[in-house]
């Protein structure tokens, strides 16, 4: 049985930092693109940044440069480290393996506030 497990939300104030990790089991996850998305209430979830298994990165241009992805393969875990956060940052985070099929976490409230 495949699980991804997040892990790390809270309440943060603005410019404070928080990280996110995403422990899988049943899987490797080296062999997979891993990807964390964020959905706002009332909104779409949406794609935060994505490492693949060669660790090529990329971001959602309103976290470049902010937010930092990452693996320990070792450790089969995901991180995606916040810094610099903004209310507007704030929702459920989710982690998602993919290859050639995809799973999902159940996701990790963050809120941004003062």
């Amino acid at each position: 049985q495949v699980q991804l497990v997040e892990s790390g939300g809270g309440l943060v104030q603005p410019g404070g930092s928080l990280r996110l990790s995403c422990a899988a089991s049943g899987i490797a996850l080296s062999i997979y693109t891993m990807a964390w998305y964020r959905q706002a209430p009332g909104s779409q979830r949406e794609l935060v940044a994505v490492i693949t298994s060669a660790s090529t990165t990329d971001y959602a241009d309103s976290v470049k440069g902010r937010f930092t992805i990452s693996r320990d393969n070792a450790k089969n875990t995901a991180y995606l480290q916040m810094n610099s956060l903004k209310p507007e940052d704030t929702g459920v985070y989710y982690c998602r393996a993919e290859r050639i099929s995809g799973y999902w976490g159940q996701g990790t409230q963050v809120t941004v506030s003062s």
